[in-house]
C-alpha cells in the first residue's frame, strides 16, 4: 500500500513538474519586452510619427510592446530618459544642446551636463514648421498686433515656448506676460482651447498641413503671420534663433490649407528637427530590430498618411549632434547611409 502510494505521488509529482515546466516555457514564448515611449499631445508632428513607431513595432515585432505617454514636456522625457524611467522619448537637436551643456531649463538641474551623455539618438525627422494661427476676422494681421492678445506659444517648460517668446520678442519687442498673455496649457488642450475660441494666437511647430489645423480651417477662415522678409537678415534676435541646432528659415506656402487660408503670400517662419532618441543601455539588439522594422514598414504607409512622406530614412541623420545608439548605427551602416 505504501509502495503503491509512493508511485502515486511520484507520477503526480512528475505530472506537476511537467506542467510547470511546459507553463513556464509558454510564459517565455508569449512573454514581451515593454517599453515606455513618452512624446507631445495629439496633433503634433512628434506624436503623429512616434506613434506610428510605435504601432509598428508592436504590430511587426510580436516580442516588444512600446506604450506611448502623450504628456507633459520633452525637456522632462529627456531627464526621465537619461534616467532610465522611459525608454523612448522625443529628443531635439536644440534641446540635446541646452541639456548637454546644463543652459536655459537645464542650468539649475543638478547633473544635467552628465545624464545627456546617457543619451542615444535612433533617428532624426522634420518636426514641421512654426505655425502661428489666427482666425482671419480677429483682426490681428501681423505680429505686432498680438500685443494684449491670450497667446499659446507651447507647454510650460517646453523648448517651443521658448523658441516662440523668442522668435515674437526679436519681431516685436513684446515680452511675455507683460504685452502678452502666455496662455499655459499643453498640446492637446491648446488647439481645443484655439477650435473653441478662447485663444487669438496658437503657435504649433508641426508638419504642414497639420491634421488639428486643417480641421479647424474646413468651417474657419485662418490667417498665418510670419516673420517680416526684412527681419530674416537684419534682425540679430532671429539670427540668433536660425544658428540653433536644428532650426533653418522656411516658407509656409499660402494655399497649403486650402481655400480658407487667407494668406495671399507664402509667410516665413522656423523650421525645426526633432528625434527619436533612447539610453544608451538599451539592447543593442532591440534597437536594431526596431529600427529595421519601422523603416522597412513606413514606406507601405506613404498612401494612407501623406504626412508621413517627409519621414524618410535619407533625412535621419540630419541635424544629428548626439551620438547614435549602437544599435541604429548598425543599421544605417548596413543600408549604406554611413560608412
Amino acid at each position: 500500500m505504501k509502495r503503491l502510494f509512493s508511485k502515486k505521488m511520484g507520477l503526480a509529482l512528475t505530472s506537476l513538474i511537467s506542467a510547470t515546466v511546459l507553463s513556464l516555457g509558454s510564459t517565455q514564448v508569449t512573454a514581451k519586452d515593454t517599453f515606455r515611449m513618452s512624446t507631445l499631445g495629439p496633433g503634433t508632428s512628434p506624436y503623429m510619427v512616434m506613434t506610428t513607431f510605435a504601432n509598428t513595432i508592436n504590430k511587426n515585432l510580436p516580442e516588444y510592446s512600446i506604450v506611448v505617454n502623450a504628456t507633459g514636456a520633452a525637456t522632462k522625457h529627456a531627464l526621465d530618459t537619461s534616467k532610465g524611467k522611459v525608454n523612448f522619448y522625443m529628443s531635439s537637436p536644440i534641446l540635446h544642446h541646452l541639456m548637454s551643456n546644463q543652459l536655459a531649463m537645464y542650468k539649475k538641474v543638478k547633473g544635467a551636463k552628465e545624464l545627456s551623455t546617457e543619451l542615444r539618438t535612433i533617428f532624426n525627422f522634420p518636426m514641421g514648421v512654426y505655425h502661428s494661427a489666427v482666425y482671419a476676422d480677429s483682426g490681428i494681421e501681423t505680429m505686432q498686433d498680438i500685443k494684449g492678445k491670450r497667446v499659446f506659444a507651447g507647454p510650460p517648460g517646453s523648448a517651443a515656448r521658448r523658441t516662440v517668446i523668442q522668435m515674437i520678442e526679436a519681431i516685436t519687442g513684446y515680452k511675455a506676460g507683460e504685452d502678452y498673455t502666455a496662455v499655459k496649457l499643453g498640446w492637446d488642450a491648446a488647439g481645443q482651447s484655439f477650435q473653441d475660441g478662447n485663444l487669438e494666437v496658437y503657435f504649433n511647430p508641426t508638419n504642414a498641413p497639420s491634421p488639428v489645423i486643417s480641421q479647424i480651417a474646413l468651417t474657419k477662415k485662418i490667417r498665418f503671420l510670419g516673420i517680416p522678409r526684412n527681419d530674416l537678415e537684419n534682425n540679430e534676435g532671429i539670427t540668433a534663433l536660425t544658428k540653433r541646432p536644428g532650426f533653418r528659415i522656411t516658407q509656409l506656402a499660402q494655399n497649403t490649407y486650402g481655400e480658407n487660408q487667407v494668406n495671399t503670400d507664402s509667410v516665413y517662419t522656423l523650421a525645426v528637427t526633432v528625434g527619436i532618441s533612447t539610453n544608451k543601455n538599451m539592447p543593442e539588439d532591440t534597437i536594431y530590430n526596431m529600427t529595421k522594422t519601422f523603416w522597412e514598414q513606413v514606406i507601405t504607409q506613404y498612401d494612407n498618411a501623406p504626412w508621413l512622406r517627409n519621414i524618410s530614412v535619407d533625412k535621419a541623420l540630419v541635424d544629428l549632434n548626439m551620438p547614435l545608439h549602437s544599435g541604429a548605427e548598425r543599421y544605417y551602416r548596413e543600408i549604406g547611409l554611413m560608412k
